[in-house]
């Protein structure tokens, strides 16, 4: 691997190390929709939360993730 590629891969993977670390930190608690105890678990909110701005976060959380990986992998295969 050519050493601009490689550069380029590492320059993209602390760029996703960091994205990770602020879309985690901006996602809420789970502890935060204990409706479930008081039985108003099917709400609005919690039936589209797949649309909603935490359902986006966690979306994005698992996309970077995975890029994560795969720079990983990528990166110590040629070392």
């Amino acid at each position: 691997m050519s050493i601009m590629v490689k550069t380029i891969l590492q320059v993209l993977y602390i760029i996703i190390c960091i994205a990770i670390v602020v879309i985690v930190l901006m996602q809420e608690g789970k502890n935060s929709g204990l409706g479930a105890i008081s039985g108003s678990a099917d709400t609005y909110w919690s039936k589209n939360k797949g649309r909603s701005a935490e359902g986006k976060l966690a979306k994005a959380t698992a996309i970077l993730g995975t890029l994560f990986m795969v720079l990983s992998i990528v990166l110590c295969m040629n070392m």
